[in-house]
This record gives C-alpha cells, structure tokens and sequence, in this order.
C-alpha cells in the first residue's frame, strides 16, 4: 500500500506530465493553424471577419396570463400544465386572456 508522501509524488508527477503534454499539443495546434494559413493565404484579420448574423426570430405576445403566478402562454404550441389543470377544474380559457 502506498504512503500519502508516495501518492503525493505521484500526483505532482502526473501534474507536471499533464501540463507538459498540454503545452505541446498547444504547441501542435498553433503550428497546424499557421501551415493552414499560409497554405489559404489567410491572414490574423481574416479570421476576425464577422459572423453572418443568425435569423431574427420575433417573440409573439403572451394571450393567457395566469394571475396568481404571472405564467404566461401565447396560444401557440400545446397548452401549459397551468392552464390545463384550471381548465380541468372548471375555469374557461377566457378567464385567463390578457
């Protein structure tokens, strides 16, 4: 059985691998990208260039409010857990329309 002295070397040991194999796989990367540069001819502001912007989606407007939460439902999609137990308990949908 090991000694917590021999599990501690064993761990700084593990420590130090581990960050020497980081830095030299960082190392690999960084030379991959730059042979992928010069082989495109890119540049450092190339890969700065903008993103294309992602679609705008509009939010639509809530329809049914629940008053004692603030739970909202726009009427789109299925109905929420909320508004289905008040139905079931004898309320109308529209007791809850905003």
């Amino acid at each position: 059985m090991a000694t917590l002295k021999d599990l501690l070397a064993q761990r700084a040991a593990l420590e130090k691998e581990i960050a020497e194999t980081q830095e030299r796989e960082r190392s690999d990367a960084i030379a991959k990208v730059r042979a992928l540069m010069a082989e495109y001819g890119l540049s450092v502001s190339d890969l700065n260039a903008k993103a294309p912007k992602a679609v705008k989606t509009s939010k639509v407007a809530a329809k049914y409010r629940n008053q004692a939460t603030g739970e909202t439902w726009s009427g789109r999609g299925l109905q929420p857990k909320w508004l289905k137990a008040a139905i079931a308990g004898g309320a109308k949908l529209e007791d809850f329309a905003v």
